[in-house]
């Protein structure tokens, strides 16, 4: 291209380039629209291709306040200069598949779209408080500095197109994206990020679909959400967050489906309390979560855990309050869910709240097995709490032996063999009948009869069951520790 075919705003742009010089139109007079605004995509793409340079000076593009027209086309090209366009209006999408690029910033601007698409950049890409009309793509893009998409709107998605393609890409760094506004589809699968992935404050509506496509997304740091509002399902399956994956205060909503799926992750601690419930399931099924911080009131009406495990779950929750997560997932019994609560208050030395949960795992269990186990386990239960309330045994057996006391002390039985039999006393000889391992001598040797004789059935057979379920619990206390 020929210095004589520029417009006086290219050329200002152009003699700038060599040594950097920043040119702002926005201080001038002329409106937006104006010629005196306007640069041409392809001299733009000559400038950095093959621009003027002046020796101990650093060439760069830098432009504030222009309107590019054309398609500033950059595929595959080669570019070892810093490109500032940042408050400008593009009328078409730039496309920079497979550039390398040294330093990439387009804040404050707005653009129809944006390709960069396996590209390479060796510094930071700053896309700070853009407006896309149309779809962004940095998929399989190797950025070795900062993704900033802090306040950026992207508002192009679809069912085919994603609103922010982010899939397979590669940032050294952080991935900033407080404020993000996006309507459609955001993908982060196969996502590595160094640092942290911040989306504090973003506002994410896709509504009937997923709004975070992140499967297998590896974070070295963190996952920030703090007061993230989204709208349609956020898929994290397979994520690795060795630090905390933070969404305190935050809105989920999937009317009918899923908000959030965290299943098969390996998260450091996940913080989930101080918002508003969640609407739609939370699925964490198969995850490994080294603190879970979890508030009762934020658990939608579903909840997936199976095998998830834990180490440990704050804040302290009463039992009660803790319980009926275990009950939310479907019809499905998850033996496993409940140990790894008892486990949880065990490590804070709350044994009382674990004996509760032990029990409560029984009766959920007990409704699963076929009539006849129903009813050993309402006896058990009714006795002595499944082993776990052993005072309550200690009670059946004193009423127990009060009521036979009397019984025999009032019409002591005959003796069987009137020489040979010890004198009758009817609190050992009820005591013979209850305890089925020791005897003092009554039982064998006195013969009830009528009323007496169905009595000290009773009392055997009562016996036996409490003997069973205590020896049933103790060896369940035996096996926990």
């Amino acid at each position: 291209m020929e210095i004589n075919d520029l417009t006086p705003a290219e050329l200002r742009v152009w003699r700038a380039f060599a040594t950097g010089t920043e040119v702002d139109f926005r201080e001038g007079t002329e409106q937006e629209e104006g010629p005196g605004r306007t640069l041409r995509a392809q001299v733009l793409r000559a400038l950095l291709l093959n621009g003027p340079r002046e020796d101990g000076e650093i060439a760069a593009l830098k432009v504030r306040g222009a309107r590019v027209t054309g398609v500033l086309d950059l595929r595959y090209a080669t570019v070892d200069s810093v490109l500032h366009l940042t408050h400008c209006r593009f009328e078409d999408a730039p496309d920079f598949v497979g550039a390398q690029l040294r330093y990439l910033s387009l804040r404050d601007s707005e653009l129809p779209g944006l390709s960069v698409t396996r590209a390479r950049i060796d510094g930071s890409v700053r896309l700070t408080r853009c407006r896309f009309s149309g779809p962004v793509r940095l998929d399989g893009a190797q950025i070795a500095g900062v993704l900033f998409l802090d306040q950026a709107e992207v508002a192009a998605g679809d069912s085919v197109r994603p609103a922010l393609q982010l899939n397979q890409v590669s940032v050294d760094d952080d991935l900033c994206a407080r404020g993000l506004r996006a309507r459609g589809r955001i993908r982060l699968e196969g996502a590595t990020v160094a640092g942290s992935l911040d989306l504090e404050d973003a506002d994410l509506r896709n509504p009937g679909g997923n709004v975070i496509d992140a499967e297998a997304l590896e974070v070295g740091a963190n996952v920030l959400g703090r007061r993230l509002r989204a709208d349609g399902r956020i898929d994290m399956r397979g994520a690795r967050v060795p630090g905390r994956v933070d969404l305190l205060r935050t809105t989920l909503s999937n009317p009918g489906g899923t908000a959030l799926r965290a299943s098969s992750c390996v998260i450091g601690e996940l913080w989930l309390r101080g918002g508003s419930p969640i609407v739609g399931r939370l699925n964490l099924r198969r995850s490994q979560i080294e603190q879970l911080d979890l508030e009762p009131e934020m658990l939608p009406d579903e909840v997936r855990l199976l095998d998830l495990t834990y180490t440990f779950l704050t804040p302290h929750e009463p039992v009660e309050r803790r319980l009926p997560m275990l009950l939310r997932d479907g019809d499905t019994y998850d033996p496993h869910g409940y140990e790894q609560l008892t486990t949880s208050y065990l490590r804070t030395g709350d044994d009382h709240a674990a004996r509760l949960v032990q029990l409560a795992k029984q009766r959920r269990h007990r409704t699963t097995l076929p009539w006849y186990g129903r009813m050993w386990g309402h006896v058990q239960d009714a006795t002595v709490g499944y082993g776990f309330r052993p005072l309550r045994a200690l009670g059946w057996l004193l009423s127990l032996l009060a009521v036979g006391s009397v019984a025999f002390a009032l019409h002591a039985p005959p003796p069987l063999k009137a020489d040979e039999a010890p004198q009758f006393n009817p609190v050992f000889y009820t005591l013979d009948l209850l305890l089925p391992v020791i005897s003092f001598g009554q039982e064998p040797a006195f013969a009830p009869r009528g009323g007496q004789q169905a009595l000290a059935y009773v009392l055997v057979l009562t016996g036996w069951i409490l003997a069973t379920t205590v020896i049933a619990g103790v060896t369940r206390t035996v096996n926990r520790q």
